[in-house]
């Protein structure tokens, strides 16, 4: 039998890269010559990333053919499009700058009236209709069990959560979790305030990313990123190549790390380019792509070849959540779950396009192997490890910093996303170790962690889909 399955694996890879070939071929063949300037953001944009096997035109045609289609589905479904944040919270690390007085930088909270009922009611963290139906003796008891959390919470109940919460911060929790029973939580409908450029820039934007990239990825002072507009010097090709250098010389690990910040601040940048304020004539708004935008952040004559570094680390990223998400489907797939907002047509549809992201996902066959990471010495492994989530921890906080809340909204979901993902990857056997038919006190996801993870890698998607688009636009301004 296992003879058979072998054949049969040998005969669908090839299938599989044989239609991506096909599929890609296609996609890429519109586009004109590579060596055009208008095309030079994306010369070089091919072949296999680094650290990983997988190559860069297969994840074009897996995500632009088969997942993004869903996934922009899925995050429409009410159960993902209310998020519950805190946006007033003070940066920690620094004095407030101020929030940004551009009308677009605001956010509008969805009144509680808007909210499905089986979402505000407070047991949202729970499984099934069944499980916010139950009686408040019964809820106070299973508490422990659930993670419930109510917003009118009981002395017993708020016991019964710090238990809970206590359990919670002994797992790999990559993420500084905003509590969602503070009054100054707020649900926030993600479809009526979109990611798109607000104007929010200068040096208050620049302060939150040099904190990031300077004082949390594992660098010396010493050596500077290319192209940091903070650096003492901007510095010429000498200081890009002793910055990566440095990067090369580091352990798989701590180099992980930084691309999946670059990679994420990439994915910014492009949501940025293709929503971008056109004209604010006449009493209308206009929002669009903007081509000189997206070819000053990403250009190699206006990046000095760092645009195309930029954007493989965006697909490193993608690949690193893809892999979260194909790790996390068996928790999702119990009969147990059910991603309840009152509306029971509603939830059976939502869980139906979840599983059949998941199936998608199955299909992929260039995975990363997260084994590799972590995988030397027990006890230098352990540190690293705790060293990686801390860092990670750390960048969490510092999007309190951002004075822009639109900005602050979508970069708190998008660094919640990226750590669930991280949360997810190296929680492999409680997941393996998952109840069929009731919870499990070794691995647990609460519905904000759920709504961050499908949103930010929804965000991912977006923007490989969106840089087909601006190939396209490009060719028309050749």
């Amino acid at each position: 039998m296992w003879r058979s399955a072998v054949r049969a694996s040998a005969l669908l890879l090839p299938a599989w890269l044989l239609a991506n070939f096909v599929l890609g071929w296609f996609l890429h063949s519109e586009l004109p010559n590579q060596d055009s300037p208008d095309q030079s953001c994306f010369c070089q944009l091919t072949g296999v990333l680094d650290d990983c096997f997988c190559d860069v035109e297969s994840i074009d045609v897996f995500n632009n053919f088969k997942i993004y289609p869903r996934i922009k589905k899925l995050t429409e479904r009410d159960y993902f499009r209310y998020y519950r944040v805190i946006l007033k919270r003070p940066c920690p690390f620094w004095p407030d700058d101020g929030h940004c007085s551009i009308k677009d930088c605001h956010v509008e909270p969805c009144p509680e009236s808007k909210v499905p009922v089986g979402i505000k009611s407070g047991n949202y963290n729970k499984y099934s209709q069944a499980a916010n139906t139950m009686s408040d003796m019964a809820e106070c008891e299973q508490a422990k069990e659930l993670g419930a959390i109510n917003s009118t919470l009981s002395n017993q109940s708020k016991e019964a959560f710090a238990d809970w919460a206590r359990h919670d911060d002994a797992q790999d929790h990559f993420c500084e979790l905003d509590d969602e029973t503070s009054p100054d939580a707020e649900y926030v409908d993600l479809l009526l305030n979109p990611e798109r450029f607000t104007g929010y820039k200068g040096p208050s934007a620049w302060r939150v990313w040099n904190s990031i990239y300077e004082e949390n990825c594992f660098k010396p002072r010493s050596v500077y990123r290319p192209l940091n507009p903070l650096a003492p010097t901007r510095g010429g090709l000498e200081k890009r190549e002793g910055f990566y250098d440095w990067l090369e010389g580091l352990c798989l690990e701590k180099r992980v790390f930084y691309r999946l910040i670059s990679g994420l601040h990439s994915s910014i940048n492009i949501h940025l380019c293709a929503d971008y304020l056109k004209d604010e004539g006449w009493g209308r708004t206009t929002w669009g792509p903007n081509i000189q935008e997206f070819r000053r952040r990403f250009d190699m004559p206006e990046t000095k070849v760092e645009g195309t570094r930029r954007l493989k680390n965006l697909y490193f990223l993608y690949l690193i959540e893809l892999r979260a998400l194909y790790k996390v489907a068996p928790y999702f797939e119990r009969a147990i779950v059910n991603l309840y907002t009152g509306n029971v047509l509603e939830d059976g549809a939502t869980k139906d396009l979840l599983l059949q992201v998941f199936n998608e996902i199955r299909a992929f066959p260039m995975h990363f192997d997260e084994k590799s990471m972590f995988a030397g010495n027990k006890i230098e492994a352990k540190t690293l490890k705790e060293e990686f989530r801390l860092h990670f921890k750390n960048i969490s906080k510092i999007m309190d910093c951002v004075g822009c809340s639109k900005c602050r909204l979508w970069g708190k979901l998008q660094i919640q996303g990226l750590g669930t993902a991280l949360k997810i990857l190296f929680s492999e056997k409680e997941i393996k170790n998952l109840p069929e038919h009731s919870p499990s006190k070794g691995f647990q996801l609460t519905r904000q962690e759920i709504v961050a993870l499908l949103n930010g890698f929804g965000r991912l998607s977006t923007s490989i889909y969106q840089l087909h688009n601006f190939r396209l636009l490009l060719k028309e301004t050749r």
